[in-house]
């Protein structure tokens, strides 16, 4: 399974375009550690007065992942980041539903996420209404409901919407070439 890291950089002021360049240097660089999938870069609005970067990685998995924050040209990375920004940087592995369409840094159609979701929700709801339906027919309305759709999301999120994004892959985000991963 890849491994989604969100990671959030407050920019010194003025120092927002020497930033930027700097981590364009970096993302080619790092694509030489073979478990780096992908990597993006996330601007601040134009017009608006956020100094903060988010930067998107991807990983092939947990191994990789861990590697490749251990590894000296990382290490050397953030010490260069650390001239140019501002406190702490902010990691998140992204899970579940905030990782279901996260293939690139572009995500898919809207109308291709709504066929896939379609894919998962459909025969997950009716195999749960086929096996959880009649043990909580007899329930409470609300509490059949929550339990219904509890299980719904938990399946969409951990099972069904994994799978479904890796089997549609390449129809949902078309694999660009290696040289264009960054931006």
């Amino acid at each position: 399974m890849p491994i989604y890291i969100a990671i959030t950089r407050r920019v010194r002021p003025g120092c927002e375009a020497e930033f930027q360049q700097a981590l364009r240097e970096f993302f080619q660089t790092s694509f030489a550690h073979g478990g780096v999938w992908g990597a993006s870069m996330l601007t601040p609005p134009p017009g608006s007065d956020s100094r903060e970067y988010g930067i998107l990685r991807t990983f092939a998995n947990e191994a990789e992942r861990d590697d490749f924050y251990k590894s000296p040209m990382f290490k050397a990375w953030e010490e260069r980041a650390r001239l140019l920004t501002e406190g702490e940087p902010e990691y998140r592995q992204l899970h579940g539903l905030e990782a279901w369409f996260h293939a690139s840094h572009q995500p898919p159609p809207r109308g291709k996420m709504a066929v896939a979701t379609f894919l998962g929700v459909f025969p997950l709801a009716m195999t749960l209404n086929l096996t959880l339906g009649p043990v909580i027919r007899s329930w409470n309305f609300v509490l059949s409901n929550a339990v219904f759709n509890a299980c719904v999301v938990a399946g969409l999120t951990w099972v069904v919407m994994p799978l479904i994004t890796r089997l549609l892959h390449g129809w949902l985000t078309p694999q660009p070439q290696k040289k264009d991963r960054t931006i």
